[in-house]
């Protein structure tokens, strides 16, 4: 009974941590708030029924971070064809997020966020790791299940493409990125 206990205590804890973390990670991912907000539910009941899998070598955001990403991929996986097809008979479709949906967002964090969302996922992700959510190398190595490698280079070509795109856009690129 303890474990179970402490189990449902560490999930609530995390949930409260990191829960509008991993929120934001799926909406500037797939732009969709319903979906977002049932992904993220998704990930703290996978971590419920797994919980004994976490072995606590890492930190559980790096663990929950990697749970988000999987269900993401599946998401996307199973999404794709429809997805496509939609962009096709559409082919003007506004990928600008609502402002209900971004809640309390600065003009500069909005124009970020529409900026992100024209790099492919990829670079979206290795950008919202490591510059958003401070993720080392190592850690957002795991969460993506990349090399250390694969890490540093795509995220060194995504944000040259992301400066060159917020030039384009007229921002100031330097405050945007830290």
């Amino acid at each position: 009974m303890l474990i179970l206990e402490n189990k449902q205590s560490d999930i609530e804890k995390w949930f409260t941590l990191y829960g509008d973390t991993i929120f934001k990670y799926f909406l500037l991912n797939i732009h969709e708030y319903q979906q977002a907000e049932d992904l993220t539910q998704e990930t703290f009941v996978k971590a419920f029924k797994h919980y004994h899998s976490f072995k606590r070598e890492s930190n559980p955001k790096t663990w929950l971070f990697s749970i988000a990403h999987n269900l993401m991929v599946d998401y996307l996986r199973k999404k794709r064809p429809i997805h496509l097809l939609q962009e096709i008979l559409n082919s003007k479709q506004d990928d600008s997020p609502l402002p209900s949906d971004i809640v309390q967002m600065r003009e500069s964090e909005e124009n970020l966020y529409k900026t992100l969302t024209k790099l492919k996922q990829s670079y979206r992700e290795v950008i919202f790791l490591r510059k958003m959510k401070e993720f080392s190398i190592k850690e957002t190595a795991e969460i993506l299940n990349w090399s250390e490698s694969k890490v540093k280079s795509t995220l060194s070509r995504a944000i040259v493409l992301l400066k060159k795109a917020l030039v384009k856009e007229g921002d100031d690129y330097e405050q945007t990125i830290r």
